[in-house]
């Protein structure tokens, strides 16, 4: 796999009813690996601010699939398909708990030199909904 220094920016959007939408927003230094078989893959560390530092964020993007693993402080996989529910077990230092990712739209645009994606969702924790989802995430090229 190639691997390239990237800049990441997140932006997430949470939707609960009745409520503000509550916007989050990260920018943070962390590497694209990109491989003969298509798939890309972008890795950063949390910290402090996201509330999981000594986490580890993988997302795995190939075909129609994305794939959101975390691993230290809180452990999870969150697999986000269009028009497919996915459960996974989410791992924080208080517990765990049984998530289902519904994922109404996902769209890519990524090579080796950066782009775009956006990912609309809704989390059920033990069957319940508990809102609407939206992460944007722009990456480029490392300046250093």
């Amino acid at each position: 796999m190639k691997e390239k220094q990237v800049v990441i920016f997140v932006r997430g959007i949470q939707y609960f009813d009745g409520i503000e939408p509550e916007e989050t927003e990260l920018m943070t230094e962390g590497v694209m690996l990109s491989g003969d078989g298509g798939a890309i893959v972008l890795e950063y560390q949390e910290t402090e601010l996201t509330g999981m530092e000594g986490t580890t964020t993988r997302i795995t993007v190939q075909g129609d699939t994305v794939v959101l693993t975390r691993e230290g402080s809180v452990n999870s996989q969150m697999v986000f398909q269009r028009g497919k529910r996915n459960s996974s077990v989410y791992e924080t230092p208080w517990g765990s708990m049984l998530v289902d990712i519904s994922t109404a739209s996902l769209k890519y645009r990524l090579d080796d030199r950066g782009g775009v994606m956006e990912i609309k969702y809704t989390v059920a924790v033990d069957h319940q909904v508990t809102g609407m989802n939206q992460v944007k995430i722009r990456v480029r090229e490392s300046m250093r």
